[in-house]
C-alpha cells in the first residue's frame, strides 16, 4: 500500500473499531455481554507439508460456523484478535504456530477478523512472510456461479487483511465482501435491530484465491452469524463471528473453474 491507503486503512480501523463498541451495547439499556466459550486453537502436530488430495479438486465444499474470537474482539474492539489461518485444501483451520508454512491458504485479520488475505512467502508484510507460499487474492463483482475462468496473475494480490467491508456500506474499503449497515437502513428496515449488521454480499461478490501451493479457489462468503445464512435472519445482536462460506479448488495451471457432482 501507499502512503495514501495506508492512512484510509488506519483510519478504517479506528472508525469500525468505534462502531462495534456502539453495535455491542445500548446506552439506554445496558446489556450484560454474552460470554461464548472461549475458543481454544486447533491441535496441529506439525505442519501439512503434503500436496493435498485430488479428491478435494472440482467438488463443492461449504464450511458452517468457522467461529472466531469475539471475546477479545468485544472486549478489546481498537484491537485485532490474533489472525486465523484456514486450509481450504484440507477444509480445517490450521494453528497460528504454522503461519510461517504453506499449511494454510485463507486468512481472517484485523478487526473481528473481518479481513480475508492469502499465504504468500515473499511478501515481507503478509502473513505468510517469508516463507513458501505463494498465494494471493482478490474479489469479482460477481455471483459466484458465474465465475468462471480464472483471473490473470496480476489480479492477485498479497498484502495482509485485503478485502473486508465494502464501498457500498457504511465506511467502506473498496470493493469487499461484506456490507456494514451502519444506521440499518441500507440493506435493513431502519430498525434498532437492524442497525450495525454486518452483510455477505454472498450474490454479488466472488472472492478469489491462489493458495499456498498454487491452486485456484473460488469463494462465496455467505456469513458471519452463527447458524444464521440469510439476510432476514441477521439482527445487531445475532451471535458473531462464525464464517460460513462455500468455495471450489481446481489445480494449478487451470483456466477455468468446474463442479463436478
Amino acid at each position: 500500500m501507499d502512503r495514501t491507503n495506508n492512512y484510509r486503512y488506519l483510519l478504517l480501523l479506528f472508525i469500525l473499531a468505534t462502531l462495534f463498541i456502539v453495535a455491542c451495547s445500548d446506552e439506554s439499556d445496558p446489556q450484560p455481554v454474552e460470554e461464548d466459550p472461549i475458543l481454544e486453537e486447533p491441535v496441529v502436530e506439525e505442519p501439512d507439508t503434503e500436496e493435498p488430495s485430488e479428491d478435494i479438486f472440482y467438488q463443492l465444499v461449504r464450511i458452517e460456523n468457522l467461529g472466531a474470537d469475539t471475546i477479545t474482539s468485544d472486549n478489546n474492539p481498537t484491537v485485532a484478535p490474533p489472525t486465523r489461518y484456514f486450509s481450504l485444501s484440507k477444509g480445517k483451520e490450521v494453528s497460528v504456530a504454522f503461519a510461517k508454512t504453506n499449511a494454510w491458504d485463507l486468512a481472517f485479520g484485523s478487526l473481528y477478523n473481518s479481513f480475508l488475505s492469502a499465504n504468500n512467502g515473499a511478501d515481507p508484510d503478509n502473513h505468510g512472510g517469508g516463507a513458501n507460499g505463494i498465494g494471493g487474492i482478490c474479489i469479482l463483482k460477481e455471483n459466484f456461479d458465474n465465475v468462471i475462468s480464472i483471473p490473470p496473475d496480476d489480479q492477485f494480490l498479497t498484502g495482509p487483511d485485503l478485502i473486508g467491508t465494502d464501498e457500498l456500506g457504511a465506511f467502506g474499503f473498496g470493493t469487499g465482501w461484506y456490507l456494514y449497515d451502519f444506521g440499518g437502513n441500507i440493506m435493513g428496515d431502519g430498525s434498532y435491530e437492524k442497525q450495525h449488521v454486518a452483510y455477505a454480499l454472498q450474490d454479488t461478490r466472488t472472492v478469489v484465491v491462489r493458495t499456498a501451493r498454487g491452486n485456484y479457489a473460488k469463494i462465496r462468503m455467505i456469513s458471519c452469524y452463527k447458524d444464521a445464512f440469510t439476510p432476514e435472519e441477521w439482527f445487531r445482536d445475532t451471535p458473531h463471528m462464525y464464517f460460513t462460506f462455500e468455495y471450489v479448488i481446481v489445480p494449478a495451471g487451470s483456466t477455468a473453474f468446474e463442479i463436478r457432482s
